[in-house]
């Protein structure tokens, strides 16, 4: 799959590292109609946008989409391709958005959800955010990048330097002048890139202090069972970079231990073939802000569980009401301090409220969803948290079959769960010193404790 996830990532950017491994003859050939028509939906159902590159697709097509949606638990949870008589729904839920992509004919869905990822990293980088509002004060301008990301229903140009070059950033001056005047952010000169070996990167980059920081993001995704055994436990990690230098720097960047990689996706400018013969990732960087590489860790006996929780919720046999009791504290954290750290329970609809005392942090229970949210806050391992209290149980309801679950959120600066650590950067091709630096950051996915 990650293969196959490499190649697309190539072929949907349509240029070739000169310097890469790959040629025009292992890349996929896909000869097929891609993405037809894009509808934008936002949390609660409306379609508030929708792009077209062939003929008008009917917004009934969205119908199947919204009966599974329907069916799902959560927005995560939605099928992310779906089959209709006549086509194929593909789709992401990002920034409690839904994009969805209708496609005529069979196409590799891999490569349609790396897209649509592209676009709201995209929308990210030209308006800052990701949301309704923000799109519908900047229509004009999403229609133009959907315009140049696609042509004809194929990826064209997807690298952020590359769309700056030929649509501008909007500004607030920028939009009263064109409002005053009637013209657009668009560029009429062709990007200098587009015509370069290294399409990702602009020519004649210029900074007056020059700098390369990367970020190490992983989020653990786990199953703790009532007794505190891992019945599975996995890592997705991200390395994102921000790198400002000037000229056309060669960069290197070396791990200390980067066996512990599995499954690993990389950016275009990214040499494979030297990282798989020596393991260290050799490229010439984009300008600005990219994600360098993604990865997994799915060896279960490597994943460390940085937290524990000691919990006992029960509900008398009568279905009077219940007791909850809960307890939170660091397990394997490597010295570092756990910060953000959030319970969230999703209680029986027999639970009609809670009367609970925390001894940090604060707590709230929505009787209309059902979900009691713990805020604990920074995690002190000298004096541990501590929930307890009575649960009120509708009158007459029998006593729940089924305890809820726990759902846990935090976050570890400096630390990368994994044990993942970068060993150097080295820059050829220019002469001056940049400023390097690299932070670490370990999340909670979708981190769950049984009870």
């Amino acid at each position: 799959m990650n293969g196959q996830l490499k190649k697309c990532h190539i072929a949907t950017t349509s240029f070739i590292d000169p310097c890469s491994s790959h040629n025009l003859d292992s890349l996929p050939i896909v000869a097929v109609e891609m993405i037809h028509s894009l509808f934008l939906i936002n949390h609660s159902g409306d379609i508030f946008l929708e792009k077209h590159w062939k003929s008008v697709i009917g917004r009934s097509v969205c119908d199947y989409f919204f009966e599974a949606k329907e069916k799902a638990a959560e927005p995560e949870d939605v099928p992310p391709v779906l089959q209709t008589p006549h086509h194929y729904l593909i789709s992401i839920y990002r920034d409690r958005l839904f994009f969805l992509s209708v496609i005529q004919t069979e196409a590799p869905p891999l490569f349609v959800i790396e897209f649509l990822h592209r676009v709201v990293e995209t929308f990210q980088d030209y308006f800052g955010e990701c949301s309704e509002t923000v799109i519908k004060d900047n229509v004009v301008t999403v229609y133009e990048l959907l315009e140049e990301m696609l042509d004809n229903g194929f990826p064209l140009a997807t690298e952020s330097n590359i769309l700056k070059e030929m649509i501008r950033p909007p500004t607030i001056l920028r939009t009263m002048v064109n409002t005053l005047t009637g013209t657009s952010n668009f560029e009429e000169r062709l990007p200098s890139g587009q015509l370069s070996a290294i399409p990702w990167r602009r020519s004649g980059v210029k900074y007056t202090n020059n700098e390369a920081y990367f970020d190490v993001i992983e989020e653990i995704d786990a199953i703790v069972d009532k007794s505190g055994t891992t019945l599975c436990a996995e890592i997705q990690g991200v390395i994102e970079a921000c790198v400002k230098l000037t000229g056309m720097p060669d960069l290197t960047l070396s791990f200390m231990n980067p066996r512990l990689l599995d499954d690993v996706s990389f950016h275009p400018c990214v040499r494979f073939k030297r990282w798989e013969a020596e393991r260290v990732l050799s490229f010439i960087p984009p300008d600005g802000n990219f994600t360098l590489m993604s990865y997994h860790v799915n060896t279960q006996n490597l994943v460390a569980i940085p937290v524990y929780v000691k919990q006992n919720i029960s509900f008398f046999e009568s279905g009077s009401g219940g007791r909850l009791d809960l307890t939170a504290g660091p397990k394997q954290t490597m010295g570092k301090t756990v910060e953000g750290l959030v319970i969230t329970i999703h209680m029986p609809k027999a639970v009609l409220g809670a009367s609970l005392t925390a001894t940090q942090g604060s707590y709230t229970y929505d009787p209309a969803t059902k979900v009691l949210v713990w805020d604990i806050g920074r995690l002190n391992p000298q004096k541990l948290p501590n929930l307890r209290g009575s649960l009120s149980l509708q009158a007459g309801a029998p006593k729940p079959e089924d305890n809820p679950s726990i759902n846990i959120a935090l976050k570890i600066q400096q630390l990368a769960i994994s044990g993942l650590k970068v060993n150097r950067l080295d820059m050829y091709g220019e002469k001056y010193k940049p400023f390097k630096g690299v932070k670490y950051v370990t999340k909670a996915g979708k981190f769950q404790v049984r009870t």
